[in-house]
């Protein structure tokens, strides 16, 4: 298996913490987000590879902590090329674009270089693995309908199949957020080729999603009494540092 982390945008919300600092290099609790995202993935046993696909602007910023940084997985830092917010390929785009780049042919699972929460991945994994060839994502309930307008919300059946989804809903229909953490298996691997060739292609991986359950079977796995932070502003970074300070 090989695991694939965001960290491609530039974060402007963020500014002027991320002006020369990419986000999953920002510190909270004295840890680097990286850091803590590279906790779930040691356990992994059947991971012997993780790629960090990033931009042009903070590929040096990658390879300096690479080197400063013990892991026992490879580690592969990629550039995407693009040099500004206006012109980066998103989410969805840079999935397809290492996918590609690197000839990708094992299960792979995606993770958000800003997203912090704790868990063992590998009963992320194990469910994923026992849904093939289906995509599976992993869902986090905020139980919080305000909340939920700022999220792609997910209803579920009780096998778990995705059987509505809404990018930032006026009216939530539940409070299952989607995160940013997929499970391809390799037998699926083209499918992000073939969502950018559609008409509706967009970089957020919500509208991926969007497009996805309604053709094929999508299983959600829900994660439970942990906490989860996209780490999108300040205030998000600031809440995530005073809990991980807690432990």
């Amino acid at each position: 298996m090989k695991v694939l982390l965001l960290a491609a945008g530039y974060a402007t919300r963020l500014y002027p913490l991320t002006l020369d600092t990419p986000k999953p290099l920002l510190a909270v609790a004295g840890k680097t987000v990286l850091g803590y995202i590279f906790d779930l993935i040691e356990p992994l046993k059947q991971v012997d590879e993780v790629f960090i696909v990033t931009n042009e602007k903070f590929y040096r910023h990658f390879e300096d902590w690479k080197q400063n940084f013990t892991s026992s997985k490879k580690i592969t830092i990629i550039d995407d090329g693009t040099t500004s917010n206006e012109t980066r390929l998103g989410a969805t785009g840079d999935i397809e674009f290492v996918v590609e780049k690197r000839n990708i042919k094992d299960d792979l699972l995606v993770l958000a270089g800003d997203n912090l929460f704790k868990a063992d991945l590998s009963v992320f994994t194990n469910f994923c693995v026992s849904k093939r060839p289906s995509i599976t994502i992993g869902l986090y309930d905020i139980k919080d309908l305000l909340l939920a307008k700022n999220y792609g919300i997910v209803s579920v059946d009780k096998n778990n199949k995705i059987i509505d989804f809404k990018e930032k809903p006026a009216n939530p229909p539940s409070t299952l957020a989607a995160m940013c953490l997929y499970f391809f298996p390799k037998e699926r691997l083209d499918i992000m080729k073939e969502y950018s060739q559609t008409d509706t292609a967009k970089d957020a991986p919500g509208y991926f999603l969007e497009w996805l359950y309604k053709r094929e079977p999508v299983f959600g796995y829900i994660f439970k009494d942990k906490k989860w932070f996209d780490i999108g502003d300040k205030k998000s970074l600031e809440e995530a540092d005073k809990e991980f300070r807690k432990d």
